[in-house]
């Protein structure tokens, strides 16, 4: 049996309020992955370790939880007066099913951070010691 070879794509594990997730650049993302449907789906489900009929996610960093088996997607904003799109997907942990319908507020709580870190907030916004506001879109709902 022949494997396709294995890609690197940037990622950083984190946590937000109760929940962790893999929180991607959409840029950084395979370009059929930068487009919501099936490949995206699935490489979040491999990302993950789903579907995984023990419920253990041996073969992925999901943690085997609901409030463990989650991605999220962040990119410059396409609206208005916002520094990010925010975009996050429930993975399943024992069916091939990724849900974008909703929100997940703890991982919200990570996503200026990650911003920040990933570059996708304008550099002269942010202070060398103090607080920066990072206003999120949330692009799932």
């Amino acid at each position: 049996m022949t494997h396709p070879a294995q890609i690197r794509i940037p990622a950083t594990y984190m946590r937000g309020g109760t929940s962790k997730g893999v929180f991607f650049r959409l840029q950084d993302l395979p370009e059929p992955c930068q487009v919501p449907g099936e490949a995206r789906d699935k490489l979040f489900m491999r990302v993950i370790g789903s579907p995984d009929p023990y419920a253990a996610h041996i073969d992925g960093m999901g943690g085997a939880t609901s409030s463990t088996s989650k991605c999220v997607i962040l990119s410059k904003s396409s609206q208005p007066d916002h520094d990010v799109d925010y975009l996050y997907g429930q993975v399943s942990i024992d069916k091939p099913f990724v849900d974008w319908s909703g929100n997940c507020g703890n991982l919200s709580t990570g996503a200026g951070a990650f911003a920040i870190h990933a570059g996708l907030v304008d550099p002269t916004r942010i202070p060398e010691n103090g607080t920066c506001v990072v206003r999120i879109w949330q692009a799932n709902i």
